[in-house]
């Protein structure tokens, strides 16, 4: 039987069949259902709009439908036929490349520049890629062949197709095509301004302004950078003034991505909508200041803390995103190996004394503290915080933000928390001897108490606090365990494949015996060719134990307490990360690159 001529539900599901990825059951079921499907997606999506006057791009594509069904592939238990599967089968099918769009790999002047945005929604078409004076365009249909043609004529380029999903093409089109219309409507609008706070420049000539931070098509940019970097689930936006552009920077898991570059006049404004939305204020560019915004996304909340720092070519901005599907999880499923989730449980339910979680920012400290506060939470139980800042607004939580400005800090807050009545305190962080001292009298009155120090391992927190000025027999007395994480990046498993450490690896990380086999991503489009997706906790878990107490004296070296430790069991940082790879969850280059 010949390959369709026209992309229909019937002929892609009959493709499907051919192509092994359906069984003549899978197939009879999904014809007998493929109308009541579509019609009722349809309706679920826009009830509003008819099928017939409906634009292409809102109709429901074939393999949209057919995923919908979540079917097994054929022959493959646990994968799915998802519109990414049926669309690379396709291509196959029709002799066209496959191509996953990667929305961070894309140039968002190539996308717009050379297909107008009306043409490129109603014919579901996008440039991803300009080489040698050749344009390569994603299209979601194969068969239709003669809009390449009326496009090749009309703009005079020479194009090159590809497939890809019609989800990944309509969100590149609803995305950049919205940011550029509203970065360049807002440029538009714009009268020629010097940046304040550029340090090279010398003065601003009068009767020029910068343009309104509520500017509409201002906001319009704003709120398409920040639905952009929610879908990609970025946990950090930086905003960055250059000489003459403003670079748009996403971090995802770890990594920080070129996303976008703006002219330098847009800059002011859209920080002003920034600084508007989480309510600094909007007329102080020469110190640093901090907000937060509430937003939701896919019908949950999302925190944001915004940072704000005057630099060389006027503010940088950093946007940190809260997740409350990250920042607070099972204690189960965080990474922790049984030992040493069986020990932190233990802690937690101690009815009082101190846990601490220590390890360099960004390594997840933050979700350790409020994950264990959530599984401590009850009606019958008092949870009072002191942060700075309050990183995520919760309900089950009466949490104090620092204000140093007005004299409120950790210490004067925790001198006056216990006639707050508290069971249960969590100090953001022990900074000074004020705030530890005050740590150690709350537990010593019988409260339980969690907060975090910048340490690089468990063990070099009791160094700290001696270094802070708490006595050797109050730390004994008070401290229950201590907590090092960092988070690693985890194999992606659609490329993930396996090599043997090398004798030399193998001797750096003091394995001996046998070859030992480890994994690693190969790079693919699922995990834009880094090899990694996704992230998980390694945790090293020390015991206060009644042994390991009496070896903390005013002089004692880490070395000493770091071998007490090893004896009394503690698996070390490096140890979780090296079980981890030798599981194939992460690679020996991650490895090093977390515990040195």
């Amino acid at each position: 039987m010949p390959e369709p001529k026209k992309l229909t539900f019937e002929n892609l599901a009959h493709l499907m069949e051919r192509r092994g990825l359906l069984s003549r059951n899978q197939l009879k079921d999904v014809l007998a259902r493929g109308k009541a499907q579509e019609v009722r997606l349809y309706s679920h999506s826009y009830s509003g709009t008819s099928r017939r006057t409906a634009p292409v791009a809102e109709l429901v594509s074939p393999a949209e439908i057919l995923a919908s069904f979540n079917l097994e592939i054929y022959g493959s238990p646990g994968k799915l036929l998802t519109e990414d599967a049926i669309t690379d089968a396709l291509a196959s099918a029709t002799g066209l490349p496959y191509f996953k769009i990667d929305p961070l790999k894309l140039d968002l002047n190539i996308v717009t520049d050379h297909i107008p945005r009306p043409f490129a929604l109603k014919n579901l078409i996008v440039a991803v890629e300009e080489s040698d004076g050749v344009i390569t365009v994603a299209v979601a249909d194969p068969f239709n062949e003669s809009i390449i043609g009326e496009l090749a004529s009309a703009r005079r380029l020479e194009i090159r197709r590809v497939l890809s999903s019609k989800s990944d093409i309509l969100k590149v089109l609803r995305e950049f095509y919205g940011f550029r219309a509203s970065v360049l409507a807002a440029e538009a609008e714009a009268t020629t301004s010097v940046d304040l706070g550029n340090l090279e420049q010398f003065f601003k000539l009068r009767g020029q302004k910068e343009i309104d931070g509520t500017d509409k098509h201002v906001v319009s940019a704003v709120d398409f950078l920040l639905n952009y970097a929610f879908d990609q689930h970025a946990s950090d936006i930086h905003i960055e003034p250059k000489r003459e552009t403003s670079l748009i920077r996403f971090r995802i898991d770890g990594v920080i991505h070129n996303i976008h570059v703006i002219p330098k006049p847009l800059h002011a404004p859209v920080v002003s909508r920034i600084k508007m939305l989480s309510r600094m204020d909007l007329a102080e560019k020469r110190r640093p200041q901090d907000g937060r915004i509430k937003t939701n996304f896919n019908n949950k909340d999302i925190e944001l803390r915004v940072s704000t720092v005057p630099v060389a070519f006027g503010e940088k901005v950093v946007i940190r995103v809260f997740d409350p599907d990250i920042l607070l999880q099972d204690l189960d499923s965080m990474g922790f190996y049984l030992r040493e989730l069986a020990l932190y449980k233990s802690f937690l339910r101690r009815p009082n004394g101190i846990i601490l979680v220590t390890g360099p920012t960004g390594s997840g400290k933050t979700t350790t503290l409020y994950s264990s506060l959530r599984s401590l939470s009850s009606p019958e139980v008092n949870i009072v915080t002191v942060e700075d800042p309050i990183e995520m607004v919760l309900e089950e939580f009466n949490q104090i933000g620092v204000q140093q400005g007005i004299g409120v800090g950790f210490d004067s807050i925790l001198r006056n928390i216990l006639r707050q009545d508290p069971d249960i305190i969590m100090i953001g962080e022990i900074r000074d001897r004020e705030t530890a001292e005050n740590a150690v009298q709350a537990a010593l009155t019988g409260h339980l108490v969690l907060s975090t120090l910048h340490t690089n391992d468990s063990v070099s927190s009791i160094i700290r606090l001696l270094d802070l000025g708490v006595p050797p027999f109050l730390i004994s007395a008070t401290l229950l365990g201590i907590v090092a994480q960092r988070l690693v990046r985890k194999i992606c498993p659609h490329c993930k494949k396996a090599r043997n450490l090398s004798q030399e690896e193998s001797e750096y990380l003091q394995l001996h015996g046998k070859p030992h086999v480890v994994s690693e991503g190969a790079g693919c489009k699922e995990c834009r060719a880094t090899g990694y997706k996704g992230r998980t906790g390694i945790f090293e878990v020390l015991d206060m134990n009644e042994r390991f107490r009496t070896r903390i004296t005013p002089s004692v070296e880490l070395s000493h307490l770091l071998q007490a430790a090893k004896e009394d069991g503690l698996v070390t940082l490096r140890q979780v990360a090296i079980a981890r790879m030798l599981e194939g969850v992460t690679t020996y280059e991650e490895v090093i690159a977390m515990t040195g």
